[in-house]
Formats: structure tokens, sequence, C-alpha cells
């Protein structure tokens, strides 16, 4: 039996899909880098979008607060081309946030592959 899906969670998943390819294609804002559009949070009423994005690369504190400033600057122009594409009698305010998942993943894959490698290192030292 497939999932029910409500509205927002609808909305929310095409708007997604669509800002990254307005963000890809149509910004021509210098500081917009090489974004990933992971996730987007409609409110209830749809009158406020939570889009979180993240950075390919190494990012400093600096690039992400250079791209979310871009992204706010074309907030209103991403707004009028999403109402261009998307059948909505209004579209949200657009907020950007940043997605730490991504970082504080690589940072917990990392701390397992090298608490594993001590384990190793250990065995080995053992076993002589």
């Amino acid at each position: 039996m497939a999932k029910e899906y409500s509205r927002t969670q609808r909305v929310a998943d095409q708007m997604q899909r669509e800002l990254a390819l307005l963000i890809q294609r149509e910004v021509r804002d210098p500081r917009v880098g090489m974004i990933t559009v992971t996730a987007a949070e409609v409110s209830r009423d749809l009158a406020h979008a939570k889009i979180f994005i993240t950075l390919m690369g190494e990012a400093s504190d600096d690039d992400i607060a250079l791209n979310l400033a871009a992204l706010k600057d074309a907030a209103g122009f991403l707004r009028a081309q999403l109402g261009r594409v998307m059948k909505l009698r209004s579209i949200p305010q657009l907020h950007f946030f940043y997605d730490e998942s991504v970082r504080r993943g690589v940072h917990l894959s990392s701390l397992i592959e090298r608490a594993v490698a001590e384990d190793r290192q250990h065995a080995r030292d053992d076993e002589e």
C-alpha cells in the first residue's frame, strides 16, 4: 500500500527539485558556488519554506556565509522563477540554511575509520 504524502510534503519535494535546477542554471551571482539542495520544509500554510543546502568540497565558514548571503539576495528572483514553474496560488518566502548533516556524517565516518584502524593496530601488537 502506498504511503500518503501531505500536500506540504509534495510541494516541498517539487520545490527542492526546481530550486536545485534554478540555482544551477539561472543564478548568475559569482558568490554562488557548487550548491546542492538537500532538503526543503514548507510550513503548513505554505507561507514560508526552509531550504537546506550544502556546498561541494571543503567549505569554510566564510564560504558558507557568502553562499547563504548570495542565496538570500537571490531569494526574490528564485521565488519569481518558482512562480512560473509551480502551479501554486502563492509561492512561499524562501529561507536558506546550511545543512550540517553532511559535514557531521563525514566527521563521524572518519572517527569510526580511525577507531577501526587503532583496533587493528592493537590486535597486531597483541599478536607479536
